[in-house]
């Protein structure tokens, strides 16, 4: 019986590594075949667009903040003490010049009127009297300059009044668009009193703001500055109209005004704006588009488009020093010449030395782009 169960256990062996041989030659075979399968394959590509780096003129640029001013604005008050009889403030109304805003009480004065002009029609009844009888020598021609200067101070004091009154009738002094108010009929208001603000409605505006000396002195009248405001996507421009002569002592600031003109967006007078000032002046660049800079461990990088060893097209990643946006387009310092081409569409999805297929686009050079 142990004879037996000694050759027994060692056909059972003999099964087990003869099974054990025939799988590894079967893994064998398998990973062979595919190997030479894989040999057989093209090597994968991705599709992508390409763009051209381009020199172009790009002059440096600062931020500053901005308030936004109407060409006229005032406070209006009261030039005399009266009470309110009529109001005609409505907050964010567009008034005309001329039109009436508050009338003060003036039936005091309306009497006096009454009164000075009664006797000013007897002054000048008086004068004429007078005259005629200095003609038929029967008066003498004192009495005729005293009756011409009682008939002048009757005038003067109509015209006097009638200023009086014109000040307690207030009016808009220019086409503007009227503020809060807190003035209601009855009230009495002091001398002084202020009742609303206006700003004036022009089709223009202006923006100050302040830029370090060094910048200041590097602008001119007339230059070109861009306006960011918030709910309007793409800058308004604004032309330079002044520089102060005077330099803030604390912050070494010099303040700046320029000019919005008529757009179908001009900000409220009392918004806070962004301002992008130029600095220094023109110089050439090499630049790129946004979408062909990518962000990578090291810092900015792109990916040059070039002809590998085997003759197929490939990309390989350059580090570079991007710097400001120009328009669409991004400032490359470093690492990158004009004319070179980098993917742009795509990009995103690219290694260093993969095998790239050059798509039609928008990105793709069709012309001479440098310039």
């Amino acid at each position: 019986m142990n004879r037996q169960n000694w050759i027994g256990s060692i056909l059972l062996v003999l099964v087990i590594v003869l099974l054990g041989i025939g799988l590894a030659a079967w893994k064998y075979e398998s990973i062979q075949s595919e190997q030479a399968a894989s040999a057989n394959q093209a090597e994968p590509s991705e599709s992508i667009t390409i763009t051209v780096a381009r020199t172009i003129d790009h002059r440096p640029t600062t931020t500053s903040i901005g308030t936004v001013l109407a060409l006229r604005s005032i406070s209006l008050k009261n030039e005399l003490a009266g009470t309110v009889r009529d109001v005609r403030l409505t907050p964010g109304q567009i008034v005309e010049a001329g039109t009436l805003l508050v009338a003060l009480d003036v039936s005091v004065e309306e009497a006096d009127l009454r009164a000075q002009a009664a006797q000013a029609a007897l002054a000048k009844t008086i004068l004429n009297r007078r005259q005629n009888l200095s003609q038929e020598l029967a008066t003498t021609q004192e009495e005729v300059d005293r009756a011409r200067a009682d008939l002048d101070v009757a005038q003067a004091q109509i015209a006097r009044t009638k200023a009086v009154i014109a000040k307690k009738t207030i009016r808009a002094p220019f086409r503007a668009r009227v503020g809060i108010a807190d003035v209601h009929p009855g009230q009495y208001l002091d001398e002084g009193t202020l009742l609303t603000t206006l700003q004036g409605v022009a089709e223009a505006v202006h923006v100050d703001f302040a830029v370090p000396q060094q910048v200041a002195g590097g602008l001119r009248v007339g230059e070109t500055v861009e306006v960011m405001t918030a709910g309007v996507a793409s800058p308004i421009k604004a032309k330079i109209i002044a520089l102060d002569a005077r330099v803030d002592p604390t912050t070494r600031n010099a303040m700046v005004r320029a000019r919005i003109e008529s757009t179908g967006s001009i900000p409220a007078p009392g918004a806070s704006v962004r301002v992008r000032v130029p600095v220094g002046s023109l110089h050439k660049v090499v630049a790129i588009p946004v979408s062909a800079l990518r962000k990578g461990p090291g810092g900015d990088q792109v990916f040059v488009v070039a002809q590998g060893q085997d003759g197929q097209t490939r990309v390989r990643v350059r580090q570079v020093e991007s710097g400001p946006m120009s328009g669409d387009e991004i400032v490359i310092h470093e690492g990158l010449t004009a004319g070179e081409q980098v993917a742009a569409v795509g990009s995103f999805k690219l290694r260093d030395g993969v095998r790239v297929t050059i798509a039609a686009g928008p990105e793709s050079p069709s012309t001479d782009t440098a310039h």
